[in-house]
């Protein structure tokens, strides 16, 4: 079936589809992400971007092209990071400036888009280099153009050729990049643009997304060479020609004009100490990506046209050896040897698992204490782990409500920053409350925001009985699963898949609509998986998802919102 326009509903769902396989896809990305100079992982780095416009859009109710388009350019502004994904936003900036004023979008619209997409994001660099997803992008948008003068009116055919055009164009990277070619690897940003398009295609025309990658087609190989392809010897990649060491990123909140003069002055400031550098900006913010040895001038220097926010440095030579030998104590040795540039806010969270530390920090959780039910941390944990994040107000996540009180005692005795308490008594609450963070709002607002957000969240714990007892009326046998909320028991008994069923049937009410599952280290990804279909059976109106969260004790943590 032909379509021969997208309106704003249309595009709100192609835009959070293509969102949704980055995010279902950043792992493999990250796998390409392979380069003499690591710039933090690109499939991360581009989902974070795409996720802070995704959240935003899926708040809008009735949305016009006009506002469809602002939120999306704002958010992945705002929220991007790395070169990959600050190119990405304003790959996104551009085409949203071409369709806000437009009153539906057709092939002529579209190809408009894609061509104002590539034009922002090359002004956006300095120093563009081909074989990279600018290349990628622009190969698309040439594409579109072809077809444009061809007078195709077909919008699904319109994406099939583009796609094509732009798969071949990845598959050509390495040619363009010897880097590439001696590693194996295409581009990973221009891989992250495929796997953001290619979701946007399957909204498109209904198609379910399929466990191939479009690489995989691209090249013509089946799984096998794929595999042999990124399997690359890192140690092979050397860091000697990293000429500045420091990866650095922040946003001036403008506080004056920024005229184009400025502009040009500041890049050519920026270019004086460093390189690889990405500068972007409108209205109200700048967006900075640069590498340099001086991280200290780059911020002194921006704070003349605004105040600072999102400030970020990565050792780039560092993060390569952590890579290749796994050195968590040198990790934490180069956070203190980095420049004391204090950020305006930080996070500490407690967790216990790989796979819950995982997703605070993918959160911009800066430390996470391990610890939990069985394993409180204590108060100079807290203070300790505090003291290593560069912020002056730093918000603590104790996430279980046997640590709460130490928490409390570390905010009393720090005296150099502000440290402020959530107090968040499960590890869903502990997410939500990061969900409920807004940059842009003052410590004391953020605090009551965060503390709003964790309330909406309903929590639950599966795990087992060591001894006979009564508890709430319940007998309760040695070995049984037991379901804890946030009220109590719920559930007990021999199955674990009732007393999961049970749990939720007593957190849930009429207006929730998400579930999400963290099973633990004891639970394997098969009967995790089981559950996960089960549980979609038993509660068909609510969307699910399933998160591997390593942690011991409890076989599941749920939430319900």
């Amino acid at each position: 079936m032909a379509v021969l326009n997208i309106n704003a509903f249309l595009l709100r769902k192609l835009f959070l589809a293509g969102a949704y396989n980055l995010e279902k896809n950043k792992d493999y990305i990250n796998e390409l992400n392979v380069f003499p100079v690591p710039d933090g992982d690109t499939g991360s780095n581009m989902t974070l971007t795409i996720m802070s416009a995704a959240r935003d859009v899926e708040q809008l109710e009735n949305p016009t092209l006009e506002s469809l388009a602002k939120t999306i350019s704002g958010g992945s502004l705002k929220g991007a990071r790395g070169n990959s994904g600050v190119i990405l936003s304003q790959l996104l900036r551009g085409f949203c400036r071409e369709v806000k004023e437009k009153k539906q979008i057709d092939i002529p619209v579209l190809s408009d888009a894609f061509i104002r997409a590539v034009e922002t994001a090359y002004k956006a660099v300095m120093k563009p280099k081909e074989g990279t997803i600018l290349s990628v992008a622009k190969a698309i948008a040439e594409k579109g153009a072809e077809l444009a003068l061809m007078e195709i009116t077909d919008i699904v055919f319109f994406a099939e050729e583009v796609l094509e055009a732009g798969n071949k164009a990845l598959a050509y990277t390495p040619e363009q990049l010897p880097v590439l070619k001696e590693a194996g690897v295409v581009d990973s940003g221009g891989q992250g643009l495929m796997e953001f398009l290619t979701g946007a295609y399957y909204a498109l025309t209904g198609k379910e997304p399929v466990d191939s990658h479009i690489l995989q087609s691209a090249l013509k190989r089946p799984k096998e060479s794929l595999h042999k392809m990124i399997t690359v010897d890192s140690e092979s990649i050397e860091t000697s020609d990293i000429k500045y060491g420091y990866c650095t990123e922040f946003i001036i909140n403008l506080e004056r004009e920024f005229t184009e003069k400025d502009e040009e002055e500041f890049k050519e400031f920026l270019l004086s100490i460093g390189n690889s550098l990405v500068c972007v900006s409108d209205e109200e913010i700048v967006k900075i990506h640069v590498h340099t040895d001086h991280p200290g001038e780059a911020f002194e220097k921006a704070l003349t046209y605004g105040y600072l926010t999102n400030m970020k440095i990565d050792n780039m030579r560092e993060e390569h050896k952590e890579k290749l030998v796994l050195e968590k104590d040198k990790a934490k040795a180069l956070e203190k040897a980095r420049p004391a540039v204090l950020r305006p806010y930080g996070f500490v969270a407690v967790a216990s698992g790989e796979g819950l530390a995982q997703i605070l920090k993918d959160m911009g959780c800066d430390r996470i204490i391990e610890g939990g039910q069985t394993m409180n941390p204590s108060t100079e944990d807290i203070l300790t782990a505090a003291k290593e994040v560069p912020a002056k107000t730093v918000y603590v996540l104790p996430n279980n409500k046997n640590i709460i009180l130490a928490a409390e005692q570390a905010a009393k005795l720090e005296k150099e920053k502000q440290l402020i308490v959530i107090g968040s008594k499960t590890i869903p609450q502990g997410i939500s409350a990061m969900i409920g963070f807004n940059p842009d709002h003052d410590a004391e607002d953020n605090a009551e925001g965060m503390r709003e957000s964790m309330s909406y969240v309903k929590s639950g714990q599966v795990t087992y009985a060591v001894r006979d007892t009564v508890i709430d009326g319940r007998e309760i046998k040695t070995g049984d699963y037991m379901g804890i909320g946030d009220s109590g028991i719920q559930a007990v008994g021999a199955d674990i898949t009732t007393v999961c069923k049970e749990l939720v049937a007593s957190m849930k009410d009429g207006e929730s609509e998400l579930m999400s599952l963290y099973y633990g280290s004891d639970v394997s990804d098969e009967d995790a998986k089981n559950l996960y279909g089960k549980m979609k059976e038993a509660f068909p109106r609510l969307e699910i998802e399933l998160h591997s969260g390593g942690q011991p004790v409890y076989y599941y943590i749920i939430s319900v919102e």
